[in-house]
C-alpha cells in the first residue's frame, strides 16, 4: 500500500499522527506527511482508520 497526504486539502489537525504516529507526522508549516510513500508491513489497518477518520479526507492510499 502506498500513502500520501494532499496538502492544501490538510488543515493540520493532527489525527493522523495521532492515529498512526509510525506513518504520519506534523511539518513545521503545521500540516501532515507521510513518514514515507510505501506504508510499513502491519500498519495497513493503522493507515486505513486514519484516512477514513480524517476530516478533509486529505489522506489518499492505494494499493501497489
Amino acid at each position: 500500500m502506498k500513502v500520501r497526504i494532499d496538502k492544501d486539502a490538510c488543515i493540520g489537525c493532527g489525527l493522523c499522527e495521532a492515529e498512526c504516529p509510525k506513518a504520519f507526522r506534523m511539518t513545521d508549516e503545521g500540516v501532515a506527511e507521510e513518514i514515507q510513500e510505501k506504508v510499513p508491513e502491519g500498519l495497513e489497518k493503522d493507515v486505513e482508520s486514519a484516512r477514513d477518520q480524517c476530516p478533509v479526507s486529505a489522506i489518499l492510499t492505494e494499493e501497489e
